[in-house]
């Protein structure tokens, strides 16, 4: 995995990495792949950080646990 798509989905690029790693992906299919299977992350480690905590100690659901 190329360490930008998991950056870029997660917002953590300055403005020239952000338009340096778009003008990347114009061109790399890999990427373009990465990012469509990253696009629900920032969404998913949201649902994370705001769902109860589980005082039972049971592992995250497997959708969750990739």
């Amino acid at each position: 995995m190329h360490d930008g798509v998991a950056a870029y989905v997660l917002g953590v690029l300055d403005e020239e990495e952000h338009e340096a790693f778009e003008r990347h992906l114009d061109t790399c299919e890999q990427c373009q792949a990465e990012l469509i299977e990253l696009a629900e992350l920032p969404e998913q480690l949201d649902e994370l950080k705001n769902a109860p905590s589980s005082a039972s100690g049971e592992d995250p659901p497997m959708s969750m646990s990739r």
